[in-house]
């Protein structure tokens, strides 16, 4: 009886022209990373963050999405690396990414909904001229030569004057006219829903649709301009509801553009809405106070996990008999503030 390496050939040779290498799985290259310069986060991504892929950050409101970013951005320009960064909410803070090392240089700050402050007109110079300051010369006509008008000139604002002494209810307007009416208020019933999230359900709030297709745009044009090693696209101020909106053909666009350009794309957000076109999905956690004394903040504890890794670095083809053992998908640093070793 023939052994599995022998029909694995024949197989393969009657299918070469129709299949090339059926029965042979294709192998799966890492692509290359570069560290974000925060030591437990890359020894647990093994490297850092890959190159030529979409990595996104998912985490609420002071969880390290940004910190995280600034340090990659950080490293990237330290080695005289261009990079952008696009800020959806305006949110970036200039002093304190120079304060992490961010070469402000070597970094392309595009501002989305952010008017620039117009210029000023000058001052409108008023000048009379010299022939009406002088008095008109007297003319001689009614009423004893005065400059009194008409007598039929003066009953026509007779009625104006009238009225506004006897201050009663103002003529109604003639029909053609516009109708100025006043809309009564109208009373709603409290929803608890609304009162709940008034910020999520308010009709009164603006949606920024206008900010994130601005980012979109810019984020196309600089993936077809090139020369960027690093694109942050910053989205963590957006409600979820408005990040995943964006159709799942953007992201796929993007990760063809950072494979074919080899730059690294850096999405932060609330939800995670990149899916399969995201190489890696760090989810993080909110973070935790640290108090070393009962009334002094001296930082703040992160912790990430990796919730989507597409090539690990152990992949192989070979599939073991034996389940290989789970390794650890979650990490926690510690954030210091200035004054923590002060004493």
């Amino acid at each position: 009886m023939p052994s599995a390496a022998i029909l694995r050939r024949q197989i393969e040779a009657a299918l070469e022209k129709r299949i090339p290498s059926a029965l042979t799985p294709a192998p799966k290259i890492r692509s290359a990373v570069n560290p974000t310069g925060i030591e437990p986060l890359d020894h647990l991504l093994q490297g850092g963050l890959p190159q030529g892929a979409v990595s996104e950050f998912v985490g609420p409101e002071c969880s390290g999405r940004t910190s995280i970013a600034l340090s990659f951005v950080a490293r990237m320009t330290q080695q005289a690396n261009v990079c952008a960064w696009i800020d959806v909410s305006n949110a970036l803070d200039p002093e304190s990414a120079a304060a992490i090392g961010v070469d402000l240089r070597r970094l392309l700050w595009l501002r989305c909904g952010a008017t620039p402050k117009r210029a000023q007109p000058a001052p409108y110079k008023f000048t009379l001229a010299e022939k009406y300051l002088e008095p008109p010369p007297t003319k001689k006509g009614l009423h004893g030569g005065g400059f009194g008008p008409h007598p039929r000139q003066e009953i026509r604002g007779l009625s104006n004057a009238v009225g506004s002494l006897l201050q009663g209810e103002p003529l109604t307007p003639r029909c053609a006219e516009p109708h100025v009416r006043e809309r009564p208020t109208q009373i709603v019933a409290p929803n608890p829903i609304v009162q709940a999230e008034p910020a999520r359900y308010s009709r009164a709030t603006p949606k920024p649709w206008s900010r994130m297709e601005q980012a979109l745009r810019s984020a196309d044009l600089l993936l077809q301009a090139g020369g960027f090693s690093a694109i942050v696209l910053d989205m963590g101020s957006l409600a979820p509801e408005f990040v995943s909106c964006v159709p799942l053909a953007t992201w796929y666009r993007y990760r063809t553009a950072a494979e074919r350009m080899q730059s690294s794309i850096l999405l932060l957000t609330q939800h995670a809405c990149a899916k399969s076109s995201a190489e890696l999905v760090l989810r993080l956690h909110p973070a935790e106070a640290i108090c070393d004394e009962s009334t002094v903040f001296t930082g703040i504890q992160l912790r990430v996990e990796i919730v989507r890794q597409r090539y690990s670095p152990e992949t192989s083809n070979v599939v073991p008999m034996r389940k290989p053992p789970q390794r650890e998908n979650s990490t926690t640093w510690t954030s210091r503030t200035a004054w923590a070793d002060v004493r």
